[in-house]
């Protein structure tokens, strides 16, 4: 079922009989590895057999970083407006759909995959995760915002309308304010999804409560 895209890197932890798949990405200039380190953290059932994939995004120039080449799923260009970076967004959104299609052609239902992120990450699984075109478990959003919100209705597929949501922010984020994340879940709740939604005092970072939180989100939809 996977797409003619070409997939990036990934590192994998988990039983190879896995019955469930949850994709996590990373944030600006970190890679796979960065999300990895949340796993001891993350209580799991004993019995769970998940398999996480933590993709690496390519390596880019980032305008708001002076051009530097970072790991990125999309550049960012103060000049181009809170939206912008859309060409980069939707290829790398190609690439996480190409990733659960191929843990479906891997014998995982769909309704059995999350997909997830943090930061650009996280614009990245809600933009895959709100198109996909077969029914998922659930998107996580930690520390994001919806792209283009103004014009998501263009991008949804009926697959996964009213899919559970998992959004969490940091109270006093520096990069990403949370009325920005805000905006988006305002925009989701009125479209008909269920959004659970968690603020912390923190800042751009993950938090243990939020993993808590996040492995009981996990267990229901995973249930």
């Amino acid at each position: 079922m996977s797409e003619a895209v070409e997939l990036p890197e990934v590192i994998e932890t988990g039983p190879e009989d896995a019955d469930a798949s949850i994709l996590l990405l990373h944030g600006l200039g970190a890679d796979g590895h960065d999300l990895e380190g949340v796993l001891p953290h993350l209580p799991l059932p004993a019995d769970a057999r998940w398999r996480f994939i933590f993709p690496h995004a390519p390596k880019r120039a980032v305008t708001i970083n002076g051009g530097m080449q970072m790991r990125a799923w999309y550049d960012i260009d103060p000049d181009a407006g809170l939206d912008g970076g859309r060409d980069d967004i939707a290829i790398s959104a190609a690439q996480a759909a190409a990733l659960m299609g191929r843990e479906e052609d891997r014998g995982v239902a769909p309704s059995r995959i999350v997909v997830g992120g943090f930061s650009q990450g996280g614009v990245i699984a809600l933009e895959a995760g709100l198109g996909y075109p077969r029914r998922l478990a659930g998107i996580v959003g930690l520390s994001t915002y919806l792209h283009d919100h103004a014009r998501i209705t263009e991008r949804l597929s009926l697959a996964n309308a009213e899919l559970p949501l998992f959004m969490a922010h940091g109270l006093m984020d520096p990069m990403i304010p949370i009325q920005r994340a805000a905006t988006g879940r305002s925009t989701l709740l009125d479209l008909g999804y269920p959004v659970t939604w968690h603020e912390y005092p923190m800042g751009h970072e993950i938090c243990l409560e939020e993993l808590q939180a996040l492995s009981a989100w996990l267990q229901q939809r995973l249930a």
